[in-house]
This record gives C-alpha cells, sequence and structure tokens, in this order.
C-alpha cells in the first residue's frame, strides 16, 4: 500500500484533473458534444463532465478498430511483439498506480486501500499475465494419414466489444481486454456510466505504450444508447459483457439482430456459501463470510450473500457475523482506514434499501444495519446488513442485491444443503467450509457453479478461469482459456 494520510489522499484527490472525453483512434475525441456528470458516490460532489456517446462515437470507434484489425500491424505483429506491448502498459499502469487508484475511489465509492491493493494489483498482473502468454500459445498439427498434412490454427477473431461495469472498472476491463489484444484482435471497450475515467486513462495510458492507433478504444456513454450500439454493430465480431442478467438477455438479442456475433456473458450472482458443523475453525469461516459479503460494500458479483449454515452452530456463526458487522468501520474511501466505503450512487443505494424493506416485511430477522449512515457527507453509506431466519422463498434468498446484505439460511443435513444450494437461477460461485475431505470433493461436484471455494473464499490467481454456469452466464475469464473466447480454430488440410 502507497503510505499517505487520508489528509494526503484528499489533498491529490483536490488536485486531479479528470478528463472525460472518448479515446478513439489512439486520441482524445469530444464526440458530439453531449456530455453527463459523473458524481462521486462519497459526497455527492461532480467529478467531471464526460462525453455521452452515442451511435456516431460508436461507429467511430468501431471503425478505428476495424481498420487496424484488418490494415493495422497488431494482428501481424509477431506473438512476442504484442506481449512486450502489454508488458509496457502494464509497467505504466504500475507507474500510475496512485491516481489510478484515486480515480476508482472517488468515482465508485471504494475505499483507497482496496482500490490500491486490489483493485490496480489485479489490473497490473493481468496485463502481465497475457502479455508474458501472448508468445506460448500453440496451434496443432493432429497425426493423421500419411499423405496428408493438418494443421489447426487458432486466428483473431477481430473487432471485440468490451462492455464491463463500475464495482471492478479496471479490474474487469482487463480481464477483458488483456486477453483479446493478446490474441491479435482490436477493442471497443465501454465502461459503466457511472465508472468512465479510470477506464479513459486505461485507453490513453495503452497509447502512450506504445499500441498502434484503433487498438484500444474508449467510449463512455450509457447502456440503453451507447452499449445498445456496439451490441447491435455489424463489424462488431465478438462482444464480451459483464453485468446483470436482464442486460445480458439484451445483448443476446443485439446479437441475433445484428450479425450474429459472439457474446460472453458474465452476469449476476447469488453463491451460497455452505457452513459444516465440522468446518477446521468456525471462527474462521464466520469471519470470511462476513468479510465476503461486505468487501466491496457487497457490490461483487460473487458476494457470498446466501449463507447456508448447519442449525446446530448457526447462532454461533450468526453472532460472530453480526458482532463484525458491528465493528466494521463505514467511512469516506479516502480514509486509509476505511473498511467499506460508499455504495456506488443514491439511486442504486435505494435499490439495496428496498431489498432490506422487503426482507424486513417478508417476515426476516434483522440482526444488524439496515440503515443508511454517514448522512451529513452526501455520500451514499449503508451500514452492514444482516438478517437471519431468512427462507428460501423470500426475495432476500432469491434475488441478487448487491449490497452489503447477507441471508442467512439454516438447513439439517448435507443434502438439504446441497438443495438450498443450487435453488437458484444462478450459478456463478460457492463456498464450503469442511475438514471431510471426501464431502469437500461430493459436494464441490453437486454445486453448480463455475467456482467453488473450500475453507476459504474468493481465492486464487489468473492461473484459474472464472466465469459462470445457468443464468450467471457463459465462457470464462482470466487463465489461457479467456484466449478461447476471442480467437478462431481454423482448419488446413494439405494433401500431400
Amino acid at each position: 500500500m502507497l503510505e499517505l494520510t487520508h489528509d494526503e489522499w484528499l489533498s491529490r484527490a483536490k488536485e486531479l484533473d479528470l478528463s472525460g472525453f472518448h479515446h478513439i483512434d489512439g486520441a482524445d475525441e469530444p464526440g458530439g458534444g453531449a456530455t453527463y456528470a459523473a458524481v462521486s458516490p462519497r459526497d455527492g460532489q461532480v467529478l467531471a463532465q464526460v462525453a455521452d456517446g452515442g451511435a456516431a462515437e460508436v461507429d467511430a470507434a468501431v471503425a478505428a478498430a476495424r481498420r487496424a484489425f484488418d490494415a493495422g500491424p497488431w494482428p501481424r505483429l509477431a506473438p512476442a511483439d504484442r506481449g512486450r506491448a502489454l508488458l509496457r502498459l502494464a509497467d505504466l499502469l504500475e507507474e500510475r498506480r496512485d491516481r489510478l487508484a484515486l480515480t476508482v475511489s472517488l468515482e465508485m465509492g471504494k475505499p483507497i486501500t482496496d482500490a490500491y491493493d486490489i483493485e490496480l494489483r489485479a489490473a497490473v498482473n493481468t496485463f502481465r499475465f497475457y502479455g508474458q502468454l501472448a508468445d506460448k500459445l500453440t496451434d496443432e498439427s493432429p497425426h493423421t494419414a500419411p499423405d496428408a498434412l493438418a494443421l489447426v490454427t487458432r486466428e483473431p477473431t477481430g473487432v471485440v466489444g468490451a462492455v464491463v461495469p463500475w464495482n471492478f472498472p479496471l479490474t474487469i476491463a482487463s480481464w477483458k481486454v488483456a486477453p483479446a489484444l493478446a490474441a491479435g484482435c482490436t477493442v471497443v471497450l465501454k465502461p459503466s456510466e457511472n465508472s468512465p475515467l479510470s477506464a479513459l486513462q486505461l485507453g490513453r495510458l495503452a497509447t502512450e505504450a506504445g499500441l498502434p492507433p484503433g487498438v484500444l478504444n474508449v467510449v463512455t456513454g450509457d447502456g440503453p444508447t451507447a452499449g445498445r450500439a456496439i451490441g447491435l454493430h455489424p463489424d462488431v465480431d465478438v462482444l464480451a459483457f459483464t453485468g446483470s442478467t436482464a442486460v445480458g438477455r439484451h445483448f443476446l438479442r443485439y446479437a441475433a439482430d445484428s450479425n450474429l456475433k459472439r457474446v460472453w456473458l458474465e452476469l449476476g450472482g447469488k453463491s451460497p456459501n455452505i457452513i459444516l458443523p465440522d468446518a477446521p475453525d468456525l471462527e474462521k469461516a464466520a469471519a470470511t463470510a462476513a468479510w465476503g459479503i461486505f468487501f466491496n460494500q457487497g457490490e461483487m458479483c460473487t458476494a457470498p450473500s446466501r449463507l447456508l449454515v448447519h442449525t446446530s452452530v448457526a447462532e454461533r456463526v450468526t453472532e460472530a457475523i453480526v458482532r463484525r458487522a458491528g465493528e466494521l468501520r463505514v467511512g469516506d474511501p479516502l480514509d486509509p482506514a476505511t473498511e467499506m466505503g460508499a455504495l456506488v450512487g443514491e439511486a442504486h443505494l435505494g435499490r439495496v434499501l428496498d431489498h432490506i424493506d422487503t426482507g424486513t416485511s417478508e417476515g426476516a430477522r434483522l440482526r444488524a444495519g439496515g440503515t443508511r449512515t454517514l448522512t451529513g457527507t452526501g455520500g451514499s453509506f449503508l451500514r452492514p446488513t444482516v438478517f437471519d431466519e431468512v427462507n428460501p422463498g423470500m426475495r432476500l434468498a432469491r434475488e441478487e442485491i448487491f449490497g452489503p446484505v447477507l441471508s442467512v439460511l439454516t438447513f439439517d443435513d448435507l443434502d438439504e444443503a446441497v438443495a438450498l444450494a443450487n435453488a437458484t437461477e444462478y450459478g456463478l460461485a460457492a463456498g464450503l467450509w469442511t475438514s471431510d475431505l471426501s464431502t469437500a470433493h461430493q459436494v464441490s461436484r453437486a454445486l453448480k457453479a463455475g467456482t467453488v471455494w473450500v475453507n476459504c473464499y474468493e481465492e486464487g490467481d489468473l492461473t484459474v478461469p472464472f466465469g459462470g454456469m445457468k443464468q450467471s452466464g457463459n465462457g470464462r475469464d482470466k487463465s489461457a482459456h479467456a484466449i478461447g473466447k476471442y480467437t478462431e480454430l481454423k482448419t488446413t488440410w494439405i494433401q500431400l
């Protein structure tokens, strides 16, 4: 962590000059002149006026990406040269890490410690991983008849449209952009309208790192306008989206209504976290459950928002989480001591509060939080919230809240736990706490989730893939497997 005090971060925030222009074809572009205000959820103040892009700006960005792919050097470079460019970009992200972390903290409310130590570390590591991987991908030459030679080559797909959310604006953008660029594709990136400023800096740094014009373009604007234009664009070959399941359905329709572009979706979650009575350390399990739901203000698609705990230890575990909720320091995101910052904005805070009100009216018991706090700051702050006596039919147990709201459900045997865990339309992630090796393997196989953490939560690195099952989406980010989303396999058969 960069050792700066609260006052020092505040001073840097006052000096921060944030440009809201699009970044198209290697240059900043104001677009058609329409703008919107980027508002910080920490205090409700305007950070910058941001270009409000639409079809014209998307057309310009896609045209630049198409030229860069069809006639430019990027897809024709030796993979090692593309890798070196991505490594230069990673170095620049590391060099500007404090400025980028400050931007992320200001635009989406993430504590500055998390923005610097976690968000920026992930972005830097992602570009380094794919920069190092770029020249290590191999094609195939299957054994076939002695009078023929078969080749299976991996070729870049073309122009990628990447539409990413606000909760991890640089991490998730990096998960899309880095493997696409490593594969030789060009990219049009549209960040969330709630977190455009860090993505615009990423685009400028890519140009500074030497990526040719048009290889990485960033267009800002809202989903129904700019996002829709990318989804429907006939010159976008691949669409990579992270966001809600409802919006994911729109992108599938856009693909069907345009050029049948390939669509990769990482969508919502309602992740179960199962604590069995033989958990190796119940206190650690409870502490991790609390951390998992309150980290990043609960604004995570993998957040373990459904705690499934055996009846025999339920009260002990719940009390520990309630105690931690009361101790958690909610405060100014720019204070390094803050553990939970602001939710992304007033509209989102209102939706989370509506879920809390519904939970109470449906009969769940509110054990902690449930109300906003720090109301005098102008920011969108909520107390960490815990419900127990939740049953599977309640909205609390069924719908993704995307906030620091935990629902505690109980079970009496392992079969019931697995049934409860899988009783959801989502399948992104799950947790399991047990000392029994056979139980760990059997339950992990039975859980319908793209990732299962055993005796931990949110662990892993770039070597392992990430993505969902069921209505949590398809395809995988991270790892070498992500390259497959941005390449086509071509068979060449040579008769000798």
